[in-house]
């Protein structure tokens, strides 16, 4: 039950992300509205790693490791899902984005040895049609216009994929609260260089906003990589796989509710095939 709960609490964290950030997005430019979630993400990671008494000394055959899973699953992961949301739907974004354990698939088979069966292969197929299927839904914003947030969302996929095999084949040996606040603090270093080229009006930003920011930091960005990093601890893979499928769900109702995002008929088509075209190929 405890590997259960702490799914839902990463599910729950990582859907709700998607239509937060977008909201706050509205009132602060993006990759300074995700370096200020990033940087309220570290300080929470750091006062909760002195409250275990966890050291935050970087052992030295640790640092190539955390430097690929800081870059891939922190910056790199970051910075295409602050560009697709700028170009995209939150509810969009958020079902291209977790195709993830699709790419995670294709590459296990050259890295890890783990050919694809055909359940998997049969899982991308529809998963991909899931995709296709809701990029084509509002027949009124299909266009070229939207391709810069469709590939940004699905670079995002396959470094976040990538850096999932890489820590199955090498897992990082840190203390956990440690490790995510090492990667955090890494990962941010292109989203404050992104930032340095922006203007933000922060008298603009209303209190929803920096809330906003606040449950980005905190929630997304720490706690529910900690809740994820145990829950594989305690439950096989497979089951982990399947149950995170239930943030783009999250996503797409909550961008709904508090964005008006549509949720018509061929979304919630879309949406259905996506997450059983990707469920169907973690099982598999």
């Amino acid at each position: 039950m405890e590997g259960l709960a702490l799914l839902a609490v990463t599910a729950c964290s990582w859907g709700l992300n998607w239509p937060v950030m977008k909201f706050i997005l509205s009132e602060l430019p993006p990759f300074t509205a995700r370096a200020a979630g990033a940087g309220l993400g570290l300080a929470f990671a750091l006062l909760l790693a002195f409250w275990r008494g966890e050291r935050l000394r970087l052992p030295r055959d640790q640092l190539w490791p955390l430097a690929v899973f800081a870059s891939l699953n922190y910056g790199g992961f970051s910075v295409f899902t602050t560009i697709a949301l700028v170009w995209l739907r939150a509810s969009e974004a958020v079902v291209i984005t977790y195709t993830l354990p699709i790419w995670a698939a294709l590459l296990a088979w050259p890295m890890l040895g783990e050919r694809p069966t055909p359940g998997r292969g049969a899982g991308m197929v529809l998963a991909f049609a899931g995709v296709a299927l809701l990029v084509g839904a509002d027949q009124t914003r299909a266009g070229l216009s939207d391709w810069p947030g469709i590939g940004s969302a699905l670079l995002a996929a396959v470094l976040f994929a990538l850096g999932t095999v890489i820590a199955k084949r090498r897992p990082l040996r840190m203390p956990p609260v440690a490790g995510v606040a090492w990667q955090i603090g890494l990962g941010s270093i292109p989203l404050l260089i992104l930032a340095l080229f922006e203007r933000p009006d922060w008298g603009r930003a209303t209190a929803p906003a920096w809330w906003g920011l606040v449950y980005v930091g905190i929630m997304p960005m720490t706690v529910a990589y900690l809740t994820w990093f145990r829950a594989l601890f305690l439950l096989p893979a497979s089951i982990a796989a399947t149950s995170v499928l239930l943030s783009p769900l999250v996503g797409v109702l909550a961008s709904a509710a508090l964005l008006g995002d549509p949720l018509g008929p061929r979304q919630l088509l879309a949406l259905a095939v996506a997450l059983t075209g990707v469920g169907l190929a973690a099982r598999s």
